[in-house]
Parts: C-alpha cells; structure tokens; sequence
C-alpha cells in the first residue's frame, strides 16, 4: 500500500500539526508492506526559529519532501501566498506518482482541499484529519468585511473537499455536530491529539513551591495570535496579580507585537523567543503554573488545544481560560486545573489562587492519552483502506 501524506508542517518544525503528523507516521511506517511519501513545507512555523532541515529524505519506506516557501510572516495574506506555492510544488510531485490512498491533516482547509484535488484526480480514497473548521473559524479572527467576502468561496471550497473525503478525523468531539449535520457521507473517527514521547519521563523541578511567599512563575508557550488573544487577559490579570507572580511568555505570532504593546511598564511579565522542545521541557519543569488561553470567540467553543495534552503530562497546576468542549475536557478530564471564562481576568486571578502548587498525579490521563498509542490506531484506520483501489 503506497500513502501519499500531506501536511503543510512536519518535524523539525514547532507546532501541533508537525508533532501530530511526525507520530503518525512513525506508526504508520511500521505496518506491513507499506510506502508513505510525505510531501510537506521546509520548516516556516515561526520567523523567529530556525531549524535546519534535508529537501528530501529516504529512510526505508518513507520519503519526505520539503518544498521551499517564499519568506513570510503570520499575515493572513503571507498565508495564502505560502499554501499557493505549497499546492503548485505538491501537484508538480505528484503528477506521475502513483498512490493507493490520500491522507491530508489540516487545520486551515487548503492542506484538506489540496488532498481533495489530487484525490479525485487519480480517482484514490482520501483521508482527512481535521484539527479546525476554518469557514466557522474566520468570521471571528478576520476583518468582518474581509470575512463577508471569503466566507461564500471558503464554504465552496469546504464542501468540495469534505464531500470528497471517504474518511474524515475530527481531533475534537465539538466538531461532531458541524460536520455530520453537514456532511454525511464519509465515515467518522475521533483520535484526538495526544502526549508525545518526550513528556512521558518529565523531570519535575520544584521551585521554592514550599514558600507561599516567593515569586510564582506562569508560563505560556506557544503561539500568540488572534486564537490566543492573550492581549486580552494578560495585562489585566498581571496587574491584579502584582509582584507575586511573574508572567513568562515563550513564542511568537502575528499578535506578539500588540502583546507587548499592551504590555507596556507592567514589570512582572516577560517575552522569549520559540524554544525547541528540549529547551521547553526545561521551562516547563522551572514553572509553577502552566497557561492557556483562547480567544472568545464562538468557533473555539469546538476545539480542544492540543496544549492541554503536554501540559496536563508534566503534572503541573494548569490555568485555563476556554470554554465550550474545552473547558469541559479540562474539567473533566484533568486535575488541578483551573477553569476560567476566556479574557475575564478576575476570574483568572480567583482560578489562579485556588490551585495546588505541588505536582499533581495525572497518570490515568496519560496513559490514556499517549499520542504513541492514538496514532497506532489512527495507522490501523487508514490501513483498513489497504486494496480499497485495487
């Protein structure tokens, strides 16, 4: 069975997308009389890290290839111009490629939608891995006016690459009803995201937990966009905190410049560029309280970040600003996490100061959640389509 796999980010780039797609195919490559050529970007998560990277790779039965983009930022238009060049350079490789399956994962649509062209092109079963839905997404992180202009075409573009799909993943169980409300056709799984490897033996640091008086560091690591929108609690919550806790912000986005703007004279928080993830286990361990945060946005009431996952794996107190399916997921599924509502910043604070500054036992969690283990499934599922285009 030969697997075509496409996905815009891939080791040793930083995100969720290259963490996810990375396991799976090490699982997949493990199965019996399998090919995987993965065709993906070299790495462009973020201007400001630098990870070096082969155009191709050959190690057994996988391929990589890693096109180049044009430099870019995280502008939406930047965006675009980086998945045109990725869809031309992707076609151009696989014109005369011949395959037994599709997969594509894909968090903004144009990943999913370029499966969908080459799909239906060579006439081949197309797998989806869905981590957002991003027509329900853009009315609520773009311009209103430039919203009402793309949504009809991204609607169109959406139906014709979900109708074409034989199998979609959803990574959250708030994408059920969107999507089979809509579109009933393709079969459906859930393999969510998961704990990788390197968080399975996290080093607890403990860092003056047993003086109530010390300074407690907050840590929040990773993208800072519109999604984020960590300009709205952040500045708030730091000043009603006041010297007690030190805000420690590691990444980089399109909204780190209105960020630090917003953060102006207020001593107790601080930035950091991205961080391999060596070098974020260790941030981790020198924390005392991990943080996310999501916009409030009606569309991320759906999603479940995967940043729940690695956090919630190190067994340190987590302060979470989500709602929706997220904040049920945190609440149910995680101890010593506090909840709050996304950008209510005295809410944050009473969260905050409830939690439990020691390490917490979080070990049904992980072994439920082992990204190992759901990516192994995931491989058995698109393998159940082995001969299907025989």
């Amino acid at each position: 069975m030969k697997v075509l796999v496409l996905s815009f980010y891939y080791a040793p780039d930083l995100c969720a997308g290259s963490f996810r797609t990375t396991a799976l195919v090490e699982q997949l490559k493990q199965k019996s009389n399998v090919e995987i050529d993965v065709i993906t970007t070299m790495p462009n998560r973020y201007a400001s890290f630098e990870a070096s990277a082969l155009e191709h790779e050959q190690s057994d039965n996988v391929c990589i290839k890693r096109v180049y983009l044009p430099s870019h930022k995280s502008g939406m238009f930047d965006q675009i111009k980086s998945f045109i060049s990725y869809y031309k350079q992707a076609k151009k490789l696989t014109k005369n490629k011949k395959y037994d399956l599709v997969f594509a994962t894909s968090s903004r649509l144009f990943t999913a939608f370029l499966g969908a062209r080459i799909a239906k092109n060579k006439e081949l079963p197309l797998y989806l891995d869905i981590r957002d839905i991003f027509v329900d997404t853009i009315k609520d992180v773009l311009n209103p006016k430039l919203a009402f202009i793309m949504k009809p075409l991204l609607t169109v573009v959406e139906k014709y690459t979900f109708s074409n799909a034989e199998h979609i993943n959803l990574v959250s169980k708030g994408f059920e009803d969107y999507f089979l409300s809509r579109y009933k056709t393709p079969k459906y799984s859930f393999f969510t995201n998961g704990i990788d490897n390197e968080f399975l033996n996290f080093k607890h640091t403990k860092q003056n937990s047993e003086n109530s008086n010390s300074v407690k560091t907050v840590l929040y690591a990773g993208n800072i966009g519109e999604g984020q929108g960590l300009n709205t609690i952040v500045p708030k919550l730091a000043m009603l905190t006041g010297p007690k806790y030190h805000f420690k912000i590691i990444g980089d986005g399109g909204r780190k410049p209105a960020l630090v703007d917003s953060c102006e004279g207020i001593k107790n928080v601080t930035f950091h560029p991205p961080v391999n993830r060596e070098q974020l286990l260790k941030e981790y361990a020198q924390a005392d309280v991990l943080f996310l945060h999501l916009n409030d946005y009606p569309a991320f009431e759906k999603v479940l970040p995967s940043k729940v996952f690695e956090y919630a794996a190190t067994g340190k107190p987590i302060l979470a600003g989500v709602n929706g399916y997220a904040a049920k997921f945190v609440g149910e599924e995680v101890v010593n996490a506090g909840v709050f509502f996304p950008s209510d910043h005295k809410a944050a604070f009473n969260s905050l100061n409830k939690l439990n500054f020691e390490q917490s036992n979080r070990e049904l969690f992980i072994k439920k959640y082992t990204r190992t283990n759901i990516m192994n499934e995931m491989a058995e599922s698109i393998m159940s389509y082995r001969g299907q285009n025989a």
